[in-house]
């Protein structure tokens, strides 16, 4: 396991890339387009200055980690010489399906191939190649060069051999990897979502306000982020996919979206990455008056 492809350089995948690279995996970012692999490795970059700022690692360290990255834009030269590929595109079925049709096409044989999806069913990822038993879930926690945990997710078919693979590579990563059973959101969504979509219920049908919420959370519960907060940091289109798989799945109304958050999602509203969600976000701090906005207003986004 020496060769690893990571697809998509958001957030997750520059983390997935950084982490991977930092531990001595040669490592192939693609994208597809060049200025969004400009950006990841700037990304990157900033990320480890942080380190070494941090004396976590050597300034030797950051540039051996920078030169175990390697970027494509065409998945064929990423990909085809891959023993690992972690896929961390858009959290959309359809897009994830193709890339999968393609990898199953490009990768050797003996390629394992995984997703960090955050929901989708790696059963179904894995019915449209031909090595299902090879087709497994990494699901990795945002920030990925800081959280431990790995969220080992087996299809129905994935077999015991490459789940052992995964379960030690993540080791190797100085992860804490938690195997779990394919279903719907897994396990860390299947009770987080839920979770943070009633927090947005009482907010929609005036019960407190946003800062009262996630205070409420943080104080009570020994929570470090309240769960709106946590819903921004996410990104509430993120959310709003990952509640829609539960609800398919599972075909329950306790998995249907608050309109609260179907509403803002509509709006561009999408916490951090838009710089507006339950809170507005300036210069990575927070700005309280969307928060009292929304307490006013609890059944508007706008």
């Amino acid at each position: 396991m020496q060769n690893i492809t990571v697809i998509g350089s958001g957030t997750m995948g520059n983390g997935i890339a950084h982490t991977f690279a930092q531990f001595g995996y040669k490592v192939s970012l693609v994208d597809i387009k060049q200025e969004f692999l400009d950006k990841a490795i700037a990304t990157i970059t900033k990320n480890i200055d942080r380190q070494v700022a941090k004396g976590s690692i050597t300034e030797s360290d950051k540039q051996n980690t920078l030169k175990n990255i390697s970027i494509f834009t065409k998945l064929e030269d990423g990909a085809k010489n891959a023993d690992l590929v972690v896929e961390a595109a858009t959290e959309n079925v359809d897009i994830k399906l193709n890339i999968f049709r393609d990898l199953d096409r490009i990768c050797k044989p003996e390629a394992i191939l995984s997703s960090n999806t955050s929901s989708i069913s790696i059963t179904k990822i894995g019915s449209v190649t031909k090595r299902a038993d090879k087709v497994i879930g990494m699901h990795f926690m945002n920030p990925v060069p800081v959280m431990k945990l790995v969220e080992v997710i087996r299809g129905k078919q994935t077999s015991d051999l490459v789940t052992k693979i995964v379960m030690d590579t993540s080791r190797a990563l100085k992860k804490i990897p938690v195997e779990v059973n394919d279903a719907p959101g897994f396990v860390a969504n299947r009770i987080l979502m839920p979770m943070i979509n009633e927090a947005i219920y009482t907010l929609h049908e005036g019960i407190a306000g946003v800062e009262e919420i996630d205070t409420v959370m943080k104080l009570g519960m020994s929570h470090p982020m309240g769960p709106l907060q946590l819903a921004d940091f996410i990104g509430l289109d993120v959310c709003l996919s990952i509640i829609k798989v539960l609800h398919d799945g599972f075909g329950t109304p306790k998995y249907a979206a608050c309109p609260l958050l179907s509403d803002m999602v509509a709006a561009g509203q999408l916490g951090v990455k838009s710089g507006k969600g339950f809170y507005a976000y300036t210069a990575g701090s927070k700005d309280l008056v969307v928060a009292e906005r929304f307490r006013k207003h609890q059944t508007s986004p706008s």
